[in-house]
């Protein structure tokens, strides 16, 4: 089946759109500008437009990094490794996330960790305890969380065999 022909879109339109979109929920302007790239946007129509909700404060890259961190770490129990490696992805500037980490203290980022182990080592089968634990050591850092902080929160968890 062909995919169907996208008439194009007005500037005038694409920014009533994406100011909507970041009206409800937060946007950073890596994604506003795929979401343009997407609607078939000549790219100083696209930049134009971003400019434009940058200064309206509609997009705030800082402000998005740390609803992001946030989320991520509330709902979805990532580690920082993760969220970091995400935010990357977005294009967000180092800088940006270094800043927005230094409002979670060390505690916060590491809340979810000693549940998602106590939980995960529960379900988790194995013919060992020794390939248990290896188990979910690999399921926490594909989570985000550091090895050395897998290690100490599994050290202060009793043994299970």
């Amino acid at each position: 089946m062909e995919q169907e022909e996208r008439k194009p879109v007005s500037e005038k339109t694409a920014y009533q759109r994406m100011a909507r979109l970041c009206s409800m929920k937060e946007c950073c302007s890596f994604d506003i500008r795929q979401k343009l790239q997407r609607m078939q946007l000549a790219d100083d129509a696209a930049n134009k437009i971003v400019t434009l909700l940058l200064k309206q404060k509609y997009i705030d890259d800082s402000r998005f990094t740390r609803s992001f961190i946030s989320d991520k770490l509330r709902f979805s129990k990532w580690g920082k490794t993760k969220i970091v490696f995400t935010l990357r992805q977005k294009q967000i500037p180092q800088e940006t996330i270094d800043q927005a980490f230094q409002m979670f203290p060390d505690e916060v980022l590491l809340q979810s960790l000693k549940p998602l182990l106590e939980k995960k080592l529960k379900s988790v089968k194995g013919k060992s305890g020794y390939e248990k634990r290896t188990k979910v050591i690999r399921f926490a850092l594909s989570r985000g969380f550091s090895m050395p902080d897998i290690l100490e929160c599994l050290g202060e968890m009793p043994e299970e065999n």
